[in-house]
């Protein structure tokens, strides 16, 4: 069993030029393969986003031969220290966007986010937009992970992909255009993407929260005030506490009872394998199943966690 901490996560972006991105990714195993880290990293024309784990001196070797690469100039790192691997693998994929919004290509040429992005907001300067009061925080991510936690107040639409941004904007901002609008995600990435893709769309008043939820939780003077709940991850860590500031929240709630719980789980039957969230109690009534009439065929074992 390794020692407590001896592990760091890191999550870390850049939407840069990658000119060759089969050769940058075959190069990118071989240097992830050779220090041992597992996690997912897509990469792309437009840049690389990825999230590992790893020793101490394996991760802080893998951050400085990124630095070193001159087409990831300037990118970032968020770190977190762990008991131990956070992925059960190495996965490196190689993909037509890193974050896919999924616009035409013809019609709609995709976003740029180095040619066209919102200005980004320092978490002390964050802070102070939300406590001036006269801004629309808009979460950039999924209804699954804004269900486990979320900034106060803010508007998270009910969509299951980045991709759908655009059409629910669409539908239901349309009339906002002039209102002041805070887009945040986990890491930066998504909303440095819906950040630019606003603004083609003809808002005026838009701006970002520098490094996402993750990098604001870390600031020492935020604190990650505001935000309730946890910060859904895509590892087995599931969730991450963001606020220092005040007590601990809980704003999710038991699918049963209704009662908060954080207990976010996978339905152990595999032919649903939903994520829902479960208390202690109610999984001695129902078994780990969610509600939807869920029983006992194609079990997983009660060890295994699915991730979505």
């Amino acid at each position: 069993m390794p020692e407590k901490n001896t592990f760091q996560v890191l999550l870390y972006y850049r939407y840069c030029a990658i000119a060759d991105p089969e050769a940058f990714a075959a190069a990118h195993r071989q240097l992830c393969t050779r220090l041992e880290l597992r996690g997912r990293i897509l990469i792309a024309a437009e840049g690389v986003n990825g999230a590992v784990s790893g020793t101490v001196a394996a991760t802080e070797a893998y951050m400085e031969a990124l630095r070193q690469d001159s087409q990831l100039d300037g990118i970032e790192f968020k770190v977190d220290p762990a008991e131990g691997h956070v992925f059960p693998k190495l996965s490196i994929k190689v993909r037509d966007e890193v974050v896919t919004l999924g616009l035409e290509k013809v019609a709609e040429p995709d976003i740029n986010p180095n040619e066209l992005t919102a200005p980004r907001l320092s978490p002390k300067q964050w802070k102070a937009a939300i406590e001036a009061g006269d801004a629309i925080l808009l979460d950039g991510r999924n209804n699954y992970e804004t269900q486990l936690g979320r900034f106060r107040d803010a508007v998270c639409p009910d969509v299951d992909n980045f991709r759908d941004f655009p059409q629910w904007i669409r539908d239901n901002m349309a009339d906002l255009k002039d209102r002041k609008i805070l887009t945040y995600c986990t890491g930066g990435i998504r909303c440095e993407k819906l950040s630019g893709f606003l603004l083609r769309e003809g808002f005026t008043n838009v701006a970002q929260l520098h490094g996402g939820i993750i990098n604001y939780g870390k600031d020492d003077t935020a604190r990650g005030q505001y935000f309730d709940g946890q910060c859904y991850v895509f590892d087995q860590r599931i969730g991450v506490e963001i606020n220092r500031s005040e007590d601990r929240t809980i704003v999710s709630r038991c699918v049963y009872c209704q009662r908060p719980s954080a207990r976010y789980l996978n339905c152990r039957n595999t032919a649903c394998n939903d994520q829902f969230f479960l208390c202690e109690s109610c999984e001695q009534t129902h078994g780990r199943f969610c509600e939807r009439g869920c029983s006992t065929n194609t079990l997983r074992p009660l060890g295994q966690q699915a991730l979505a």
